[in-house]
């Protein structure tokens, strides 16, 4: 659950959830502490440390109202906003001509991701960000706050730039086999009880296994890295393979097999072939 101060909320930015929120712990009667450094609370000591100038946030709550985000956007354009504090949809294809230093917070989130493509993305968000800085006449800075700075990503980063990132990815996915040297597709599910969103991935399992294709590897099941979302369990099966005839042939016997399984009944399922990310 994330807190949204101003609504005295905590909301959660997976399922929608929302409650009141908690000043006191309901088991043992601790009180609460907020963790992380979110907009609202990095807009909050920006206002302590730089009394009298003009913070603009650009966030989801902030630009809810129709008009919002523009007016937000021609401030932090024409110069009339100080400083922006904001997530990553300040870093996407906005022009800030007066824009010279721009602060990473937190980067630490995507270098150790639960997807293989997490530090690539990383890479991608960073690379786009630092972009807001120094666009026209004036000198950029890009400070970067890491507890890792000892980590290879980052030499690679500042010295070589994306393409030594993305030759560093390449390099590394050839060795252990992930795409786009393999080929993956995800089959998923979803239940109010977690044995049966994980038995359906069992059946899913023992068809695949029958089938006897060599060039196809089969992951799992276990559980989603969400492992439960608005209340279900959730789980996971990964295949993967070095043909993309062979994973699709397997889909193709296996995807009625589960359409006519008594158990599919009991959950929510889905095949997802070349997944975007594993979450």
């Amino acid at each position: 659950m994330t807190v949204h101060a101003q609504a005295r909320q905590l909301r959660c930015h997976h399922c929608g959830a929302t409650r009141t929120l908690d000043e006191k712990c309901s088991i043992c009667g601790a009180d609460v502490k907020q963790l992380g450094e979110g907009t609202q609370r990095l807009e909050a000591a920006l206002h302590g440390r730089f009394p009298g100038y003009r913070i603009a946030r650009i966030d989801s709550d902030s630009t809810q109202g129709k008009g919002a985000i523009d007016a937000a956007l021609a401030l932090a354009e024409q110069g009339s906003a100080e400083i922006l504090v904001g997530t990553q949809m300040l870093s996407k294809g906005h022009h800030f001509p007066l824009l010279t230093l721009v602060g990473i917070v937190n980067a630490d989130q995507g270098l150790f991701g639960t997807d293989f493509r997490s530090a690539e993305r990383l890479a991608q968000s960073i690379i786009q960000v630092a972009g807001r800085a120094g666009r026209e006449d004036r000198q950029g800075e890009v400070i970067i706050q890491t507890a890792f700075p000892g980590n290879p990503f980052w030499q690679h980063l500042i010295e070589g730039g994306y393409e030594k990132i993305s030759a560093d990815a390449l390099a590394e996915r050839e060795q252990t086999r992930w795409p786009p040297f393999t080929w993956l597709a995800l089959i998923r599910s979803a239940a109010h009880k977690q044995g049966d969103a994980h038995a359906f991935l069992e059946v899913a399992r023992r068809c695949l296994e029958m089938q006897h294709a060599d060039p196809l590897r089969v992951l799992g099941p276990v559980n989603a890295p969400m492992a439960r979302k608005a209340g279900r369990f959730r789980a996971q099966l990964l295949l993967q393979s070095s043909d993309r005839k062979t994973l699709h042939a397997a889909l193709s016997s296996l995807r009625p097999a589960l359409e006519n399984e008594p158990s599919a009944r009991k959950v929510r399922w889905s095949i997802d072939v070349d997944p975007i990310e594993l979450f």
